[in-house]
C-alpha cells in the first residue's frame, strides 16, 4: 500500500505537470527536446529504485540525483498549479486577452517557475544542513525532588546512514557540549542503515563523547525496527542506554520512562509503565510517536517528548501532519503535562527541508514542591 501511494503521488502530478508545461510554454519545434529532457528527469527516481544495488557507483549517483529531483518536481508542480489558478482568475475577469497571455508566458514564464523551484530546493538544502537550537522554559510544580532545575537536550530522527556527513555529526556533538545538558535524550529513528562499517563506528565514537550528569538515553523508533538495530549494538557501542517500556530513577530526583514504538506488539500502556513510580517524583516520558497525547490515562507524566513527524519536512506535507497528529510539532500543555514534538535533527528521504528546522530542543525545567 505504501509503495502504491508513493508511486501514484509521483506519477499523477507529473502527468499534470508534463501536460501543462507542454500546453503553456513549448513551441512545436521544441517538443521533441522537451519530451526527451522531461522523460530523462522523470525516470531517474524509478530507475534508481530498480537498480538500487549497494556499492554500485551508478546506483549511488542516480539515488542522490533523485533525492533532489523529487522536491524539485514537487515545487515545480505547485508553481504551475499556482500559475493555472492565476490564469483562471485573469480569464474569468478578462483582465488580459488570452492570446497576449500565451505569447508572453512562452517568452520567459518557464524559466521563472524553474528558477523559483530550484531556489526553494536550494533554500531547503541550506535549512536542512543548519543545526538550530530551540529553547523552552517550563515549571513542574507539586513534586518533591533533590534538584530545583533540570536541563534536557532532546534530539530525534537522526537517521544516521552512509550518506550522513561525519562533519554534521561532529557539529551536533560540539553543540551539545556547549549546551551542557543535565540529561541527554534521543527520541528514536537515530540510526538508519544496517551496514556495520567504519563510518558507523565513527558515528558511535562521536556519540559516545556526549556526556550528561544524569546519563544519555534513547527510545527506539520505527526505523530502528526496519534496519534491524532494535537489538541495540549501535547504542551500546555509543554509550547510550535504551529504554524499553522501562523506567530509570535518576538520583532520587526524577523518573525517566521510555516507551517502545508501536511496531513492538507487546508494548505496554503509559499507565503500565508509570504505575510503580512514586507520585512525589517528576516524571519524564519518551515516546517516539506523538500519539500519547490522547492516551494519557489516570497517571499523567509531567513531560512527554516525541519526534517522528519531521514537521512534514516539505511544504505542504506539514499541513497533512497537522491533521494526523494533535501536536505535529512544537509545544503544548494539557492539564499538568508538557508535550514536546521535535522536527528532528535530520531526515529520511530527500535531504531538503522547507518546513521546520534541523533542531536540538533544549528544555529548562524548574522543579517546585507544594507549599
Amino acid at each position: 500500500m505504501f509503495h502504491t501511494i508513493l508511486t501514484l503521488s509521483y506519477l499523477i502530478p507529473n502527468i499534470y505537470l508534463f501536460t501543462r508545461i507542454w500546453q503553456l510554454f513549448i513551441r512545436k519545434d521544441q517538443r521533441i527536446y522537451y519530451v526527451l529532457i522531461y522523460l530523462t528527469l522523470f525516470l531517474v527516481y524509478p530507475v534508481s529504485n530498480i537498480i538500487n544495488e549497494e556499492g554500485q557507483a551508478v546506483a549511488k549517483v542516480l539515488s542522490a540525483t533523485a533525492d533532489y529531483l523529487l522536491p524539485f518536481f514537487l515545487y515545480l508542480f505547485l508553481f504551475v498549479l499556482l500559475l493555472d489558478l492565476l490564469l483562471l482568475i485573469i480569464l474569468m475577469f478578462r483582465i488580459v486577452p488570452h492570446e497576449r497571455i500565451k505569447s508572453r508566458f512562452r517568452i520567459g514564464g518557464l524559466w521563472v517557475i524553474v528558477c523559483c523551484s530550484v531556489a526553494v530546493v536550494v533554500a531547503g538544502i541550506i535549512n536542512f544542513n543548519t543545526i538550530r537550537t530551540t529553547e523552552y522554559q517550563i515549571a513542574v510544580e507539586g513534586k518533591l525532588s533533590g534538584i530545583t532545575n533540570l536541563r534536557i537536550a532532546f534530539v530525534s530522527d537522526f537517521h544516521l546512514q552512509e550518506s550522513t556527513g561525519i562533519r554534521f555529526v561532529e557539529k551536533f556533538a560540539a553543540k551539545i557540549d556547549i549546551i551542557k545538558p543535565d540529561l541527554m535524550l534521543f527520541g528514536g529513528d537515530i540510526v538508519e542503515g544496517d551496514k556495520k562499517d567504519e563510518k558507523m563506528a565513527r558515528f558511535e565514537r562521536i556519540l559516545s563523547s556526549i556526556k550528561a550528569r544524569y546519563g544519555v538515553y534513547v527510545v527506539l523508533g520505527n526505523h530502528e525496527h526496519y534496519s534491524r538495530h532494535d537489538e541495540g549494538d549501535f547504542f551500546s557501542n555509543s554509550g547510550i542506554e535504551i529504554l524499553r517500556d522501562s523506567v530509570v530513577i535518576a538520583g532520587n530526583s526524577f523518573a525517566l520512562a521510555g516507551r517502545n514504538d508501536s511496531h513492538t506488539r507487546t508494548r505496554k500502556s503509559v499507565d503500565d509503565i508509570l504505575g510503580n513510580i512514586p507520585d512525589s517524583l517528576p516524571v519524564i516520558l519518551l515516546d517516539h510517536r506523538p500519539t500519547v497525547i490522547g492516551q494519557i490515562g489516570s497517571i499523567s507524566p509531567d513531560v512527554v517528548l516525541s519526534g517522528h513527524t519531521h514537521n512534514g519536512q516539505l511544504f505542504p506535507i506539514n499541513l497533512i501532519t497537522r491533521k494526523v497528529y494533535e501536536l505535529s510539532y512544537g509545544y503544548m500543555k494539557r492539564g499538568k503535562t508538557h508535550f514536546f514534538v521535535s522536527s528532528g535533527i535530520r531526515l529520511w528521504g530527500p535531504p531538503v527541508r522547507t518546513t521546520g528546522k534541523s533542531e536540538i530542543m533544549v528544555i529548562d525545567i524548574t522543579l517546585t514542591a507544594d507549599h
